[in-house]
């Protein structure tokens, strides 16, 4: 009964807040924001290499699509505030993956709940009704008790979309329904819907001619030694390997463990059309072993090249994180393909080289070194000896991360040394490992610092992690016990500023 009750007044606050937008916001989608003219994007531990929106809460990234020569990401975005609330399809756009220009909102709650996550494709022949070359967007309507699939289309490349007056077309009576990612799969001459099941675990896999018509084809679930996680934020592709191509299904966790909170993993192996076979392989593999990579998902349309973005939180602590006027900012973009580790299929990331059109002349470092507002750092190690890194600044605050050469693990240190911590007790972590997946004897180590984030990438991207910090200022001196290692440093211009 209380839990009726419950669901009951969430329907009466979505109600009053959909009115709400209704009222204020009108005519909004055929203007600019006023916060887009706010501020210089020069606010503490704001990022300058990374997408942030001028202000208010984002997160998961949905959408992603290349259309017309231009690159588009929408978000789950509250454009009322700075916490998690009123999710609607918040946008940007770039020409090149690094710099981005924000957007008005794209789409808003409707009478069918808010806005969740999902994908655009463009509808090349016409296949919905709508027109041929139809950009569409295809998302999870959520009134708080029931979660069902809906779709848009837009006459403007994207900057607004009408929502189908048929919607939802895969109606749903609960709430773990969620995150479609449609592609079309030219074999079966049809559209391909994942979905995921939220707390129930698993997949849902769905078929469509026309995206309004959907059949059930078939559901993936695996057991994994995982407790008490919910699965969201699907993907599916394919990857060149070798001398054929494999299928990737990508599904985010929340949480991944009891402390780790959010999280990635990824299954490897082959989709007929209606189901998805998992090859042989001891899962969950995790695509990045840090503590703020969640929700990653690829771009359509951009050929040959599989490119993804990922948010930069985690569900523990992101409404907590001590920045303001915005929450949350994306990982940087990622080009994925796999390689061969002992023998068996890696998913591998690296950043995408676009990221030197901001980047400055390498220069080799020993120690301290002058920063910008961003930088990178190729760091080689030796793999004969254990060693440790720090990254340090001038007020004493450190990051520490270990390689061990027995195991050939990374293990990264995120405690109150590393900066400010204290905003939530979950933000401190005592280790984070991840496996190297390197042969030979040495380890080469793309480290990219921001304001407030550090990833670190091995160099064929056979191991990635991604985490955030809130150091007084950027760290600018290096040392690295225990081996012999070269380093070079360049710095990284800020995609904000007029540099």
């Amino acid at each position: 009964m209380n839990n009726a009750i419950f669901k009951i007044f969430n329907i009466i606050i979505l109600l009053v807040f959909i009115t709400s937008f209704n009222l204020r916001n009108m005519n909004q989608n055929e203007e600019k924001s006023s916060s887009l003219t706010q501020g210089g994007y020069d606010e503490v531990f704001r990022p300058q290499i990374h997408y942030t929106p001028a202000k208010n809460f984002m997160n998961d990234p949905n959408g992603l699509i290349f259309f017309e020569g231009t690159y588009h990401l929408y978000y789950q975005y509250n454009p009322e505030g700075n916490v998690w609330g009123n999710m609607s399809w918040g946008h940007a756009t770039s020409k090149d993956l690094i710099h981005w220009e924000e957007q008005p909102v794209a789409i808003r709650p409707n009478e069918l709940g808010f806005i969740f996550s999902g994908s655009c494709v463009i509808d090349k022949e016409n296949k919905a009704g709508f027109g041929e070359n139809k950009l569409m967007a295809i998302y999870t309507s959520s009134d708080q008790i029931k979660q069902q699939q809906s779709i848009a289309y837009s006459n403007d490349g994207g900057q607004s979309f009408i929502n189908y007056s048929g919607n939802p077309v895969i109606p749903n009576d609960d709430e773990n329904l969620r995150d479609p990612k449609v592609f079309w799969h030219e074999e079966t001459k049809k559209w391909i819907m994942i979905l995921a099941k939220g707390i129930l675990k698993g997949v849902e896999i769905y078929g469509s001619e026309n995206l309004k018509e959907w059949k059930h084809l078939s559901t993936f679930v695996i057991d994994i030694p995982v407790p008490d996680i919910q699965w969201e934020c699907p993907d599916l592709f394919q990857l060149d390997y070798k001398d054929s191509k494999k299928w990737v299904l990508l599904v985010s966790v929340n949480p991944r463990g009891s402390f780790l909170g959010s999280g990635t993993m990824y299954f490897l192996g082959n989709f007929d059309g209606q189901t998805f076979t998992p090859d042989p392989l001891n899962y969950p593999i995790w695509f990045d072993y840090g503590m703020d990579s969640y929700a990653g998902v690829t771009y359509s349309n951009t050929g040959d090249r599989r490119i993804l973005i990922a948010w930069m939180n985690n569900w523990l602590y992101a409404p907590e994180v001590p920045v303001s006027p915005w929450r949350s900012a994306m990982a940087l973009p990622r080009e994925l393909k796999l390689i061969e580790y002992e023998g068996k299929p890696i998913l591998a990331s690296t950043v995408v080289y676009e990221i030197n059109k901001i980047a400055g002349p390498w220069k080799k470092i020993e120690s301290q070194f002058e920063p910008g507002v961003a930088y990178q750092i190729k760091l080689s190690i030796s793999l004969d000896k254990d060693s440790k890194i720090l990254l340090k600044n001038n007020e004493g605050e450190r990051f520490i991360f270990e390689i061990k050469c027995g195991t050939r693990k990374l293990i990264a240190y995120r405690n109150a040394a590393t900066g400010k911590t204290s905003f939530n007790p979950k933000f401190p972590v005592p280790s984070l490992e991840a496996p190297l997946n390197v042969s030979g004897d040495n380890v080469i180590l793309n480290i990219f610092v921001d304001q407030s984030s550090i990833e670190i990438i091995t160099e064929n991207g056979s191991m990635s992690m991604t985490n955030l910090i809130f150091p007084t200022s950027i760290y600018n001196s290096l040392s690295v016990y225990g081996v012999s290692y070269k380093a070079e440093m360049r710095n990284l211009n800020s995609i904000w500023r007029k540099n």
